[in-house]
């Protein structure tokens, strides 16, 4: 694998690597849960790198590259366990597409799941204010000008989706189950988190902290929220579980991972982003609650 840059800190590695390459080097059923948000496929290139997932000419031969990161994700994955994946629909554009329209990018991530190896597990929809998407992309869609001159060309808000899938075992008794103390976790907390729509995710929740921000980022449609990583890392891992993430960006997968007292590893391609992705675990495995996260965790 070549690494261009790794940092091992308190309960964590994170890796200047290829996300393929290096899950591709992860022992096999080692992986406790994994949550990420995936590059939208051709529709930003967030490198020039050769290696970058987002840089391709359409959605087929995405498809196929992250296809070669799901089969390893799949061989790392406990027997039992499972892979949270967060994303959207994508919007198609008469310049970029022909068309304009939605492209199903959930269903053909189901479809790329389903083709390595993973079973469809579980989909949840996180409301996603309408109000603020028009104010940030300005969709026509979502214009009330445009409701007022011809409502047949308007659309409803984009919500977001997190989509789980799992490794489903050869033998349902030799699985590490992920059980949960009903005193720390009530009956109330369940129904709760069982609705298969998350009303109460703050969209603002999010790790912003980046000093080298590139102009093009502003145009991610689907940022990964604090508090939504962290229920599901809650949901469904143990204390002392590693917890992956192919697509590290600034770290936020391994903040809340840190956070839950979690171990975690994670790639991350950009030259930019990894710096910043070991300044914020660092800061989160060594100093924002003090003493030992990992205190009393399993091995």
């Amino acid at each position: 694998m070549k690494v261009l840059d790794a940092h091992h800190g308190e309960n964590f590695s994170a890796y200047h690597a290829d996300c393929v390459e290096g899950v591709g080097k992860l022992p096999a059923n080692s992986i406790g849960f994994s949550i990420y948000s995936p590059p939208f496929s051709h529709l930003f290139i967030y490198s020039d790198s050769e290696r970058d997932m987002g840089n391709v000419s359409n959605d087929d031969e995405f498809l196929e590259q992250y296809g070669f990161l799901l089969r390893e994700m799949h061989r790392v994955t406990k027997p039992g366990r499972l892979t949270a994946v967060h994303c959207t629909d994508m919007p198609r554009t008469k310049s970029m597409h022909g068309e304009i329209g939605l492209w199903d990018m959930p269903g053909a991530i189901i479809e790329a799941h389903k083709a390595s190896g993973w079973t469809y597990h579980s989909r949840i929809t996180i409301w996603k204010d309408p109000v603020v998407e028009m104010q940030r992309t300005k969709a026509h869609g979502l214009l009330y000008k445009t409701f007022q001159k011809d409502s047949s060309r308007v659309r409803q808000g984009l919500p977001d989706y997190l989509l789980v899938f799992r490794k489903t075992p050869d033998d349902e008794k030799a699985t590490d189950p992920v059980g949960k103390d009903r005193r720390l976790f009530p009956v109330s907390q369940w129904q709760q988190w069982a609705s298969p729509v998350w009303m109460d995710i703050d969209q603002t929740n999010v790790l912003n902290a980046r000093p080298e921000k590139d102009p093009k980022d502003e145009k991610h449609l689907c940022p990964l929220q604090l508090d939504l990583i962290e229920r599901a890392i809650r949901l469904w891992s143990n204390e002392g579980d590693t917890v992956l993430s192919p697509f590290m960006g600034i770290g936020s997968e391994g903040w809340g991972a840190l956070k839950c007292k979690r171990r975690f590893v994670g790639f991350e391609l950009h030259p930019k982003y990894f710096p910043q992705a070991v300044k914020n675990l660092t800061h989160m495995a060594n100093t924002a609650f003090g003493g030992d996260l990992f205190e009393g965790a399993a091995a």
